[in-house]
């Protein structure tokens, strides 16, 4: 992909779950377009390594340390991102969790909780504190996997949270269609990242998308004209279903 497309050029993203997998790709690719960017995420050393590697692209940087389910910790992050830059141009909603292969009738309550707390009320939580920052043109994309429209045995909480930020994300949608700001549903399907080290140990990763051909899909996503909006960005593996 051509860098520093004048489209992204100022333009400030903001990417949670920025410090590593498709969240990172995200950003990188982003900053490689020439758009300032936040990264956000909850491991403050993994952070300041993504942040020392987007400075090198010659935009701003701001690496922000703070837990998708706690509104007290997104409302200091958003304080800062308005003293920072004033506004949100794009909004990238990654941060999210996976749970062990466990059966609904064996899995613990705490980790039902953990994971539609991150997954789903994480991203309404984050959407709700940036939409003010958010004007005409900006857009919103949600990563939710494409458990959000299959179900995977011993997936119970993460295929329910999934299943339930799609909901979100296509009210989203029609609640922002008369402001002008468009909202993408990102759909991908396997992908080599550390998620899997939860979800499934010994999955095939030679057959998996790499989190940069993610990443250039959403890109390209962004770049459709304003009149236009890609609704729905459903990605796979050429290998198939794993």
């Amino acid at each position: 992909m051509p860098k520093n497309n004048l489209h992204f050029r100022g333009k400030v993203a903001l990417i949670t779950g920025a410090s590593r997998g498709i969240g990172h790709s995200i950003a990188s690719t982003l900053a490689d377009q020439g758009c300032d960017v936040v990264i956000c995420g909850r491991n403050q050393v993994a952070l300041n390594r993504v942040e020392r590697e987007l400075c090198r692209r010659k935009v701003a940087v701001l690496a922000m340390n703070f837990d998708v389910r706690d509104p007290l910790d997104i409302d200091r992050v958003f304080a800062e991102v308005q003293n920072r830059f004033g506004r949100i141009d794009i909004l990238i909603n990654n941060a999210g969790v996976a749970h062990p292969n466990l059966g609904v009738a064996k899995l613990p309550v705490d980790l039902w909780m953990e994971v539609i707390d991150t997954n789903l009320t994480g991203m309404f939580l984050v959407t709700r504190a940036a939409l003010p920052l958010m004007k005409r043109g900006g857009v919103i994309v949600n990563n939710l996997s494409i458990a959000a429209k299959r179900v995977f045995p011993g997936s119970s909480a993460y295929n329910a949270s999934k299943h339930g930020a799609l909901g979100f994300t296509n009210t989203l949608r029609e609640e922002l269609r008369e402001q002008g700001i468009r909202v993408i549903a990102l759909l991908p399907g396997a992908t080599d990242t550390a998620i899997w080290k939860t979800l499934w140990p010994d999955a095939p990763r030679k057959k998996m998308m790499s989190p940069k051909t993610v990443a250039e899909a959403v890109v390209n996503a962004l770049l459709v004209p304003t009149e236009s909006t890609v609704e729905e960005l459903t990605i796979l593996p050429s290998a198939g279903t794993l």
